[in-house]
């Protein structure tokens, strides 16, 4: 691909969001729900801009050879562009996160105290493949009062450029700054680079895409990273497992949209039911057209099944290959979970609640389910309109991050002359 060496000044951009985040903080919740709905009635509207853009784009990926899995990301529709407008929509019915009272007291000595949320400021958003997360991540961003300064990888560019110009064409013609979003239209790396250490303007991080990536924002980052994880997600058996459950959850789970973060990597499964279960397992799995890595016990029973080892336990497959793993009890199970799971989405399908409450427990994950499918790990789908993330970490925010975890606190004092 063409490397785009724009004459994008970074630091200028960001200068410009820092204005704009000032100037939101003037505007009305009803000013910005206004914004919203008209941002999503012009993408609909411009929809064909929009889908020559990426059109480009999917060109250089057939030319290149990108995998399925990663066009699907990378691919957008006309039923995709209403999609993510419509999440605009969702995001304006949501209350604004911001000028909410947490709590309030006052001191002995009168001086009154209350704790408020407000936005974070500006918001750097570093991703790769998903066109969608430009629509997504700007709708947050600016309901929560927050500017955006939108860094979309090299294989998106002509994509990314398209929504963003028809979204400041939108903003124009409401009470928000088109400055407040920013889209750094560039496939220079010394882009990205600037973008990570400009602590003087950008509040905060958020990188959303590949391991690779989320790793080099965190390590080289001088501005305070919102970590984004991984998803190597696993749906563990227990021997007491509804069978028709546990099929129709991995099924969803692994088959759904296997490209995605909470898509199921690894079937962890109980000795016992496997080898009760075993030619139901097989069906599900011929009929899905999954292809199984196991170890050798669970090869011993499952047709066609390749070994599994040490990098199957480790890989997030993103494809409908699947890895599967034989236990004696749940404590493997839990133990296999903390030396592989990527701290994302985990599910037990078991019909004891002891055994149940011991895996909600102990596993050390954002999203924990009990007989459920990891799918449900994504803001839409927990009522949080549009995601900009799912935090895997353990400060700020964890999970699916909507509106809230774009907000941090400010305390505000009030007095009649008191003095320390």
């Amino acid at each position: 691909m063409t490397q785009i060496k724009s004459n994008v000044n970074v630091e200028q951009q960001a200068i410009e969001a820092k204005k704009a985040a000032k100037k939101l903080l003037t505007l009305s919740e009803a000013e910005k729900n206004e914004a919203l709905h008209h941002l999503a009635d012009v993408l609909e509207r411009e929809y064909e801009t929009i889908l020559a853009a990426n059109e480009k784009d999917l060109k250089n990926g057939r030319d290149q050879g990108f995998t399925e899995a990663f066009m699907d990301r990378l691919s957008l529709s006309k039923e995709r562009v209403h999609d993510f407008a419509n999440g605009l929509r969702e995001v304006s019915e949501l209350n604004d996160p911001t000028g909410n009272v947490l709590s309030d007291w006052t001191l002995d000595n009168g001086l009154q105290v209350q704790k408020v949320t407000v936005p974070l400021g500006v918001i750097g958003m570093i991703y790769e493949a998903r066109p969608n997360v430009t629509v997504d991540a700007t709708g947050l961003a600016l309901k929560s009062g927050n500017a955006i300064i939108l860094k979309g990888g090299s294989s998106a560019i002509n994509s990314n450029q398209a929504i963003v110009e028809v979204m400041h064409k939108a903003l124009e013609e409401t009470k928000l700054p088109k400055e407040a979003v920013q889209f750094i239209a560039s496939t220079d790396r010394e882009a990205t680079n600037q973008l990570f250490t400009m602590k003087e303007h950008v509040d905060v991080l958020i990188p959303r895409g590949g391991g690779k990536l989320i790793q080099a924002v965190v390590e080289n980052a001088t501005v305070p990273v919102l970590e984004t994880g991984v998803g190597n997600c696993h749906i563990y058996v227990d021997k007491s497992a509804d069978v028709e459950k546990a099929i129709s959850i991995m099924i969803n789970a692994k088959t759904d949209r296997p490209a995605v973060c909470n898509a199921a990597e690894t079937l962890i499964v109980h000795k016992d039911w496997l080898e009760q279960h075993a030619a139901v397992l097989n069906e599900a799995f011929k009929q899905e057209n999954i292809q199984v890595h196991a170890d050798e016990h669970a090869r011993s029973v499952i047709e066609n099944a390749l070994p599994a080892g040490h990098e199957d336990w480790a890989n997030e497959y993103l494809s409908t290959d699947i890895a599967v793993k034989t236990v004696e009890d749940i404590a493997d199970a839990i133990a296999h979970i903390e030396t592989y799971g990527t701290k994302h989405s985990e599910a037990i399908v078991t019909e004891d609640d002891e055994a149940a409450e011991t895996f909600m427990k102990l596993v050390d994950a954002a999203a924990l389910y009990h007989n459920a499918s990891t799918r449900f790990t994504d803001g839409g789908a927990l009522g949080f309109g549009a995601e900009i993330g799912i935090s895997t970490q353990k400060l700020h925010a964890r999970g699916p991050m909507g509106l809230p975890a774009l907000t941090t606190i400010k305390f505000l004092m009030k007095g009649n002359g008191q003095i320390r």
